[in-house]
Parts: structure tokens; C-alpha cells; sequence
């Protein structure tokens, strides 16, 4: 093969591949940063739990989710609630820590309670509610 042909052959390749990684580009990112996210007053469901995000406020080093919650029966059902902040995930504190408004267990009766989160060593405004439930993850933009 001529030089000229080689030359012509490998730059029909190259626009080949910037058409591909274009297009998969746009593919990628067509759903937008936190397509996935839901907000205070969405309702999602992870694995057989149901749960509502009704209200977010953090005072006094705690941050207080209160949320709608049922569908199973559940003892450590919050178990699988986390707090993402700037470098780290918060545990809900225990029931006998949080006050008596605070969840326990998780029951088919929807039930609502509040989740509270030890938020003053931590840095930043950044707040989201993470649910990890079998194969199932959801997340609510707090702040």
C-alpha cells in the first residue's frame, strides 16, 4: 500500500473513534447530575420499605429527619440509613439517645418518626439521606 492510502486509512479510523466516544458521551451524560436524586416530600421505595423524606432541619449539632416509614416488619430496619457529609457517613444515633419521636424498628404500618444525625464535628453544609436496603440505594438531597 501507498503512504498516501495508510495516512488517508488512519485518520478515517481516528474520526471513527471520536464519533464513537461522542456519541457514548452523550449517552452518558444525558441523565444529568443527580438524575436520581429525590428532595424533602418525595417518597421512594428500597427494597420492601417505603419511606418519605417529610421534613430536614439541623440545629444544635443535630440534624433531624423526619420520615414516613413502613411496608415490613423490621427491627433494625433503620439500621440501613446513613447521613453522607463532607468526608464521612453519619449512624442514626439509638432511640434512647435520640429522644422518644426517634425510629426504632420498622413495621407494615406506616409510622412516622425521626432520624437524628450528630452533626457537629462534622464540616460543610452538604446533607444526604442515604438508604441502603438490598440491592436497592436511594438518596435525598437534604442541603
Amino acid at each position: 500500500m501507498r503512504t498516501r492510502t495508510l495516512l488517508l486509512l488512519a485518520v478515517l479510523c481516528g474520526l471513527a473513534i471520536l464519533v464513537a466516544g461522542s456519541v457514548q458521551l452523550l449517552r452518558l451524560g444525558g441523565d444529568g447530575p443527580g438524575a436520581g436524586d429525590l428532595g424533602v416530600g418525595d417518597t421512594a421505595s428500597a427494597g420492601d420499605m417505603t419511606v418519605t423524606v417529610e421534613s430536614a432541619a439541623e440545629t444544635d449539632g443535630f440534624m433531624k429527619v423526619e420520615v414516613l416509614l413502613g411496608g415490613v416488619d423490621d427491627e433494625s430496619g433503620v439500621d440501613g440509613f446513613r447521613l453522607v457529609v463532607p468526608g464521612r457517613a453519619l449512624v442514626p444515633l439509638a432511640a434512647a439517645q435520640a429522644g422518644t419521636d426517634a425510629c426504632a424498628a420498622v413495621t407494615t404500618a406506616e409510622q412516622r418518626c425521626t432520624l437524628v444525625f450528630g452533626t457537629a464535628a462534622t464540616t460543610g453544609s452538604a446533607r444526604v439521606l442515604l438508604l441502603r436496603r438490598g440491592e436497592d440505594q436511594r438518596r435525598w438531597v437534604l442541603a
